[in-house]
């Protein structure tokens, strides 16, 4: 027992750091060494099979070739792959997970959510006893991958989509090779001001995240905060104005109407001409009468000639302060609570890129109420002239004598 009790001790020791096929030499060797009885005593201090000691006493007596040192077992050996020992798994699996099967009324788990574990469920219910992560990797050596939605399809398009968009190219390029401003406006996501939860991470010390509210109720006391933009095309450069009432067509003019004060004028002091690119829809829609309607005021006070085009229906997403000035800003302030307006506008404005990008903010706590009217002969008379290849998209504003009342 003394002995049996060190060899124990022995194995224990050592045989951690061997490969498999080391260990079944090393427990062949002290077999051998032990006579008669040495491959049960042996088993049972190392806690294998009696089969395990004579393979390794075996492969003492025989030596393998030099191609197969580096193996720990013969080839073919080993415990085989799931989808080996049941040929229909992975048929089964791909039933369950392909997109083309989700409204197959035979299909178990069409309607829901299906992690591993879900799937590996009912694939044993199924006759193909699997594990979870067997049922990942399977997954991944088939080509899944967990993937988030994509947005891209634009819904129904317009017959005249491409050629909008050639035309309005047509004239930004018209208006740049002018030296006259070109400008891409939209209002951007609304934010709720205050200690609350914003998309994305920053970097803190470990385990001190910023506390944040639990609940997304806004705080009456703080409101909201509206940036509406716009993105000098020619110059680079971007120019918010955070409002903190209401998103309506008189806010979005004068947002522009600031940015050609403070900014615009001076960088083009010779404009007679102003080229606006604008969704189709929201606060800038070309079927809002208010909009076009400021434009005028606007135009008269500016006593620039105002050419708007709007993107098709659907088409946000190609709108150049998208992607050439919102993006950057949510990108700088991720992750930070929006706690006032202030600090909004100092966020905003400290939003650069390695091209060149600078921004400007300013906070603008006018009013602009909702439920403004133009009527029909008030409108009739704005200067405004359609232009002959989809006039409700592209029209021309002159700054007319008259003002609009």
């Amino acid at each position: 027992m003394v002995a049996d009790s060190r060899l124990a001790e022995i194995f224990k020791a050592v045989a951690p750091h061997l490969a498999e096929r080391q260990r079944r030499l090393l427990y062949g060797a002290h077999a051998r060494s032990q006579g008669w009885g040495g491959v049960s005593q042996v088993a049972e201090a190392a806690g294998v099979s009696r089969t395990t000691v004579m393979k390794g006493m075996e492969e003492l007596e025989h030596p393998p070739q030099s191609e197969q040192l580096t193996r720990s077992r013969r080839p073919g050996g080993g415990r085989k792959p799931a989808q080996v020992k049941d040929p229909g798994l992975i048929a089964a699996l791909d039933a369950l997970v392909d997109p083309d099967t989700r409204g197959d009324p035979e299909s178990p788990l069409r309607w829901t959510c299906k992690s591993t574990r879900q799937l590996a469920d009912v694939l044993t219910a199924q006759g193909h006893p699997v594990s979870h992560r067997v049922v990942g990797e399977l997954l991944r050596s088939s080509g899944y991958s967990l993937q988030g939605n994509a947005k891209a399809l634009e819904g129904r398009q317009h017959a005249d989509r491409d050629a909008q968009f050639r035309y309005l190219n047509e004239r930004v390029r018209e208006s740049l090779a002018a030296g006259a401003p070109v400008i891409s406006v939209d209002t951007k996501k609304k934010e709720l001001v205050g200690p609350f939860k914003n998309a994305g991470r920053q970097w803190r010390r470990h385990g001190e995240p910023e506390r944040v509210n639990v609940h997304d109720f806004m705080d009456p006391g703080l409101g909201k905060a509206i940036p509406y933009g716009v993105y000098d095309l020619a110059a680079d450069s971007g120019w918010v104005n955070v409002g903190t009432d209401h998103d309506t067509g008189t806010f979005a003019v004068e947002s522009i109407r600031r940015w050609w004060q403070q900014v615009g004028q001076a960088a083009y002091p010779a404009a007679q001409e102003l080229q606006i690119c604008a969704d189709g829809g929201g606060s800038n829609g070309y079927r809002l009468r208010l909009w076009k309607w400021e434009l005028a005021k606007f135009a008269r006070e500016s006593g620039l000639t105002i050419t708007v085009g709007h993107f098709p229906p659907g088409t946000s997403k190609w709108n150049k302060i998208e992607h050439r000035l919102f993006s950057h800003i949510s990108s700088n302030w991720r992750g930070q609570p929006l706690v006032s307006h202030e600090v909004i506008v100092e966020l905003i404005g400290a939003t650069t890129t390695r091209s060149g990008l600078q921004v400007k903010a300013a906070l603008d706590t006018g009013n602009y109420p909702y439920g403004v009217r133009i009527s029909d002969a008030d409108f009739a008379g704005l200067p405004v002239s359609p232009h002959p290849f989809h006039g409700e998209w592209n029209y021309t504003i002159s700054p007319t004598a008259q003002a609009p009342p």
